[in-house]
């Protein structure tokens, strides 16, 4: 079992920054790939920014790319995202995934977390 715990949400005025954190538990956190999604109200839940597990890649959604920043602390459980120039659209509940090594290639991820509301203010 894995848990994962966001937080860093919260209140921002557009164009401001604000750092979400994703802890988790276990042993084996840096064999995960760990990524971010997010869901605005009425809308499915949308994938944002991934990792790989020694974080030498990454990989962003165009809505996003050039603004947030997605970073990871194996020694610490602990994966980021920096959100720079928000805007009104990034308003949104967002999630911590993780996917475990299987041996094969998938988009699935096996462990979510809580979510943590991010509102942006015009």
């Amino acid at each position: 079992q894995v848990k994962l715990v966001e937080s860093g949400g919260g209140l921002v005025q557009a164009g401001g920054s604000l750092r979400l954190s994703c802890a988790a538990s276990g042993r084996t956190f840096s064999t995960y790939t760990m990524a971010w999604f997010r869901q605005a109200p009425g809308k499915d839940r949308e994938f944002v920014c991934r990792i790989s597990s020694s974080g030498g890649t990454t990989n962003y959604a165009d809505s996003v790319k050039g603004r947030f920043t997605i970073s990871r602390d194996n020694a610490k459980n602990t994966v980021y995202l920096q959100m720079n120039s928000l805007k009104s659209d990034d308003t949104a509940v967002y999630y911590c995934a993780a996917r475990v090594p299987k041996g094969s290639f998938t988009t699935q991820y096996d462990y979510w977390g809580q979510g943590t509301q991010v509102t942006v203010s015009s």
